[in-house]
């Protein structure tokens, strides 16, 4: 093994960032935007010998030199990763591959998740996404016989009058709605914040259960693409794990049949995924039910919209789009 030292990044910045950058590229990797935490491993004259970065408890940007494959540098970059996941507080680990390398990781304690052809999925605990599916299980009454049960999944950046009426609507369309939000921290509102308004918002609503969505559900907006040089490919790569995920575990815990989801008249981005879902989803048994836009003066309701006034301190533009228990907490987070 080379000599070496350790350099750690919370994340690089400047000429160490460039530097991490290059060594990415002469990898094939890109340097991932959401990033918390890096450290190189470098030989004695500074040149970088391999890397890796996570992003909270999501690992992303493993790279080892052509020249130091096998020497043992991925275990200590992945010793540092994991040690810093631990520092805050994060022990269920995950980590999006290649499926060429799912069994280097697995050598490293890692278990697979699902794997689309093109990408791998893998956590560190054997089991874990069954455990948190049988957890969430326990929340809901069984099931009878000719049951049939829907699902939403939503960011609820914040909460709507939109999101509202998709559920009230999905719901008359179903004997039982699963509505799940999805985990990660997007700015302004954190996903703890999301979720409790979420819940808050469908209290009393007849067969409506809201779970948390987990690391499981996988948004466009957080999905790793470093290691895919075309972003449309990597954009269609991260959809349909993303589904086959949902159809292969979500489904069968839940005995999902009817996924619901709002028109889409202004995220390209967003109507992409949904036609993704019309495409995958029924060769899964899951049917596809897009429904009407709730709208204000003619104008389709939008959590985008929401939080173009609420940046600009406008409560008056807020209220008619929101339930009273989020107009409520942005009046709080305003100070007002």
């Amino acid at each position: 093994m080379y000599n070496y030292y350790l350099e750690e990044g919370f994340p690089f910045s400047a000429g160490k960032l460039e530097k991490l950058k290059c060594f990415l590229d002469t990898c094939g990797l890109d340097y991932d935007g959401q990033i918390s935490y890096s450290v190189m491993a470098c030989s004695l004259d500074g040149k970088v010998l391999a890397a890796g970065s996570c992003c909270q408890n999501v690992l992303k940007c493993l790279a080892v030199s052509e020249a130091c494959q096998g020497q043992g540098f991925l275990n200590i970059i992945m010793a540092k990763l994991i040690s810093n996941a631990h520092t805050q507080g994060y022990s269920h680990l995950f980590l999006f591959t290649k499926p060429v390398y799912t069994d280097i990781f697995k050598e490293l304690g890692f278990y697979s998740i699902i794997n689309t052809g093109k990408i791998e999925f893998m956590e560190n605990i054997p089991g874990g996404i069954h455990a948190y599916l049988e957890e969430e299980q326990a929340k809901c009454p069984p099931l009878t016989d000719g049951i049939c049960a829907g699902a939403i999944v939503m960011n609820a950046n914040p909460f709507t009058l939109g999101h509202l009426h998709l559920i009230e609507q999905a719901r008359k369309s179903c004997d039982r709605l699963h509505v799940f939000v999805l985990s990660e921290d997007t700015p302004p509102f954190p996903a703890a914040d999301r979720l409790a308004l979420v819940r808050e918002n469908c209290c009393g609503l007849p067969q409506v259960y809201v779970h948390g969505g987990s690391e499981y559900l996988i948004s466009h907006t957080t999905f790793p693409d470093y290691f895919m040089k075309d972003k449309h490919a990597a954009f269609t790569a991260n959809g349909e794990l993303d589904l086959l995920l949902f159809s292969v575990y979500f489904k069968e815990a839940f005995h999902i049949s009817k996924r619901f989801v709002g028109e889409e008249p202004f995220c390209p981005v967003t109507r992409a995924y949904n036609q993704q879902m019309r495409e995958i989803l029924p060769s899964h048994g899951i049917q596809v039910c897009v429904l009407p836009r709730y709208a204000v003066q003619g104008v389709p309701v939008s959590a985008t919209r929401v939080r173009q006034h609420y940046f600009q301190r406008d409560l008056d533009s807020i209220a008619p789009l929101v339930p009273e228990p989020t107009f409520n907490y942005l009046k709080r987070r305003m100070n007002l």
